[in-house]
C-alpha cells in the first residue's frame, strides 16, 4: 500500500503533453489526493481544534469541515480571532498555508444584523461553502433565518455545461434531448434543493428552458421554438422543482447530537475558517 501511494505522489501532472513530475504535495486532481489529505488534516486540525475548544473555549464553538473547506462558529469574538491566529501557526508548522482571500472573520448568526447595524456597518456578511451562499435571513414572521442560496458562479457554470452539451445533441429529437435535460434538473434538484433555495431552483429550470429554445432555434431557419411551445415543452419534460432536504433542525445530526459539543447548536456568533 506504502508503495502504491508513493507512486500516486510522484506521478506528476501532464500539461500540453508535457508531464511536470511532482515535488510538493499531491498531484491535482489524482485518486489518492483528496483520501490523503483527509488523513492529513484529520490529525493537523480536526484533533487540534478539538483540544483547543476544550482547552481554550469558554463559548460554543462549532467546527465544520468537508475536505479542505472548512466553516468554525464561535460565541465569543476573542476566541474566534484567538482560534485563527493560532491555527495560521499551526497550519505552517506542517507546510500548509490558509488562503488569503477566502480566510476571513466575519460577524454572522442571529444578532449580527442588530449589532452592526448598531455600528453603522450594513447588512451581515455572507460566506460560501459546499456549493450555497450562506445569508443571515429573516423568515415571515420577522425571526432570524439562516438562508441558502445556490452560488452563482456554480450555476452559471453548470449552465455553461448545458449549453454546451445541447450544442452536440442538437440534432437528437426533441424527445431525447427532453429525456436528457429532464435528467440534468433532477440531478441539480437532488442536492440544491434544500429550505429558502427554492428562487435558485426556479431559475435554473428557466435558464435551462431558455437554451434549449436558442438550440431548437439553430437547427432550423424557421423559428419555431416561440415560448409558447417551449412552455409545452417544459411543462412535458422538465420537473418542477420541489424543495426535498429537510429544514437543518431535522435532520437526524441535529436531534441526536454526535460528540462535539454544541453540535446541536444551530446558529454561532462568529465564524473563522477556510470559507469559500
Amino acid at each position: 500500500m506504502i508503495r502504491l501511494i508513493r507512486k500516486w505522489l510522484k506521478v506528476g501532472v501532464m500539461e500540453d503533453g508535457v508531464v511536470t513530475p511532482g515535488r510538493v504535495g499531491t498531484p491535482q486532481g489524482a485518486v489518492i489526493s483528496p483520501l490523503l489529505a483527509n488523513i492529513f488534516l484529520h490529525y493537523v486540525f480536526d484533533l487540534w481544534a478539538h483540544q483547543w475548544r476544550q482547552r481554550h473555549a469558554r463559548g460554543s464553538v462549532i467546527v465544520v469541515r468537508y475536505a479542505d473547506d472548512s466553516v468554525v462558529g464561535f460565541e465569543h469574538q476573542a476566541e474566534a480571532e484567538r482560534f485563527m491566529a493560532e491555527m495560521r501557526a499551526r497550519m505552517a508548522a506542517f507546510g500548509l498555508a490558509l488562503h488569503p482571500q477566502k480566510t476571513r472573520l466575519i460577524e454572522f448568526g442571529r444578532h449580527a444584523a442588530k449589532n452592526r447595524n448598531g455600528c453603522g456597518l450594513g447588512k451581515p456578511e455572507t460566506f460560501n461553502f459546499l456549493g450555497f451562499t450562506h445569508i443571515c435571513g429573516r423568515s415571515r414572521r420577522g425571526d432570524f433565518q439562516l438562508k441558502r442560496k445556490s452560488r452563482s458562479d456554480r450555476v452559471r457554470a453548470k449552465l455553461a455545461e448545458v449549453k454546451e452539451a445541447l450544442h452536440r445533441r442538437m440534432h437528437e429529437t426533441i424527445d431525447q434531448q427532453g429525456a436528457w435535460l429532464a435528467t440534468v434538473l433532477r440531478g441539480f434538484y437532488a442536492y440544491h434543493a434544500v429550505p429558502t433555495n427554492s428562487g435558485s431552483l426556479w431559475d435554473f429550470r428557466h435558464n435551462v428552458t431558455d437554451l434549449w429554445r436558442r438550440a431548437l432555434r439553430r437547427r432550423s431557419q424557421r423559428d419555431t421554438a416561440t415560448w409558447k411551445r417551449m412552455t409545452v415543452l417544459q411543462g412535458r419534460w422538465l420537473p418542477r422543482p420541489r424543495i426535498t432536504h429537510p429544514w437543518p433542525n431535522k435532520r437526524f445530526a441535529v436531534n441526536h447530537p454526535r460528540w462535539e459539543p454544541g453540535a446541536g447548536i444551530l446558529h454561532a456568533g462568529i465564524c473563522a475558517g477556510g470559507v469559500r
